[in-house]
């Protein structure tokens, strides 16, 4: 009996055996694994600093639990693999790599689907995530996970990335990161910092999501030369500032978004600038929305064309005046140059007349566009019967736009 009981253990310890994670184990640091074209058992452990890289298109399947990669060691790279089903897990974040505590992995030319998250970092330093191409679950938008998640993780490189169908792009307290070249789209927030500070975000391009870049709670991060569009959602944005402070965002094409800029009371902290200069915002039903303004931002050089609303305030007695507009392009500017000097004999304002009822009361915006607020609109223009707010001057308005 005990012989038949053996043999069923040898058996069955076969039959269920990992050959990837046999190899893996059996790898001694700095060995290279390649794998030949085929499909493998997922659901593997990295403790050790190997690289794992497919010759053309090996597959590494998970069995639908838990993450499909874990690594658990500096110096891992994973390199030209297919990474697929991982399991559905939110609260365990089931992911196609998941990487905890460890520093200098790369992750470059993978391509992961049908996994719930796309890469997880947990205290993941001075790594690369690198022309990966990701995808989350066929489920529905909020049931995603997010393509690239990093929490507690610094001066990382997140670059060339192809990201669709997922829910976010996500940096939660992680610092001095790089994050360029992306390009997301059909998700949530293509990208989203929270309490995250000292970052580069630069030359991405994010379309049709439902918010296309969204600071929280962050300061001292440089914003340029990204391309933002068709941010259409219930709460579409191009890019967002909540509680920011100390940012430089320029050079930026914000297009076809339900609000181009979202500035909500930003900057934060008092005796702190932040700086919007040479943007293009193009084409958005709202131009700039302000929210809860306490202190002073600057607008320099930027070309605001084609939008429904230059801008709004939707929070009465906030401090939009505190803010300083200089040398913009507005296509609504009806002045002058006479002296040929290239800027706006008379300054540039906007003001919010009767359509200050929609701002700030959100139960009127249904009556937004329509005939009575265009009515009223023009009659207190004409014969103002109320003191209209003024949202904004600019003493040097440009006649012509920065970008033609």
């Amino acid at each position: 009996m005990l012989k038949i009981l053996l043999c069923l253990l040898v058996f069955l310890n076969f039959l269920y055996s990992n050959p990837l994670q046999e190899a893996i184990n059996s790898a001694e640091p700095g060995d290279i694994i390649t794998l030949d074209d085929g499909i493998y058992e997922g659901n593997i452990v990295i403790n050790k600093a190997i690289t794992l890289q497919a010759k053309n298109r090996a597959v590494i399947r998970g069995n639908g639990t838990g993450s499909v990669i874990k690594i658990k060691s500096s110096n891992v790279s994973l390199i030209n693999l297919k990474i697929e089903n991982s399991g559905n897990s939110h609260t365990n974040i089931d992911a196609g790599i998941s990487c905890e505590n460890s520093n200098l992995v790369r992750i470059e030319n993978n391509d992961i689907s049908n996994s719930l998250f796309g890469i997880d970092f947990k205290q993941c330093n001075e790594s690369k995530i690198v022309d990966n191409r990701i995808t989350s679950k066929p489920v529905s938008l909020g049931l995603r996970g997010d393509a690239i998640r990093l929490w507690y993780s610094h001066n990382n490189e997140i670059s060339h990335n192809y990201i669709y169908e997922s829910r976010d792009m996500v940096i939660w307290y992680s610092s001095g990161n790089t994050i360029k070249n992306n390009y997301g789209r059909d998700g949530r927030y293509s990208l989203h910092f929270m309490y995250a500070g000292k970052n580069l975000v630069e030359n991405n391009k994010f379309e049709f999501n439902s918010v296309g870049i969204f600071f929280m709670f962050s300061s001292g991060s440089l914003v340029r030369n990204n391309h933002v569009s068709n941010s259409t959602g219930p709460f579409g944005v191009g890019i967002g500032m909540k509680d920011t402070s100390d940012f430089t965002l320029e050079n930026n094409v914000l297009m076809y978004n339900a609000r181009g800029l979202y500035i909500d009371q930003s900057p934060f902290q008092p005796g702190t600038i932040n700086t919007y200069s040479k943007n293009q915002i193009l084409y958005n039903t709202t131009g700039v929305h302000f929210h809860a303004t306490q202190h002073k931002s600057v607008f320099e050089n930027n070309d605001l064309i084609g939008n429904m609303e230059i801008a709004i305030n939707d929070t009465p007695d906030s401090k939009v005046l505190e803010n300083e507009w200089r040398e913009n392009y507005f296509d609504d500017y009806e002045g002058f140059d006479r002296d040929k000097d290239g800027y706006g004999d008379m300054p540039y304002a906007s003001y919010s007349y009767a359509d200050r009822l929609w701002q700030h009361s959100p139960s009127l915006r249904f009556f937004y566009g329509s005939t009575a607020i265009s009515a009223l609109n023009f009659l207190a223009r004409l014969a103002p019967f109320s003191e209209p707010e003024m949202l904004l001057s600019d003493k040097r308005p440009k006649m012509r736009a920065n970008y033609e």
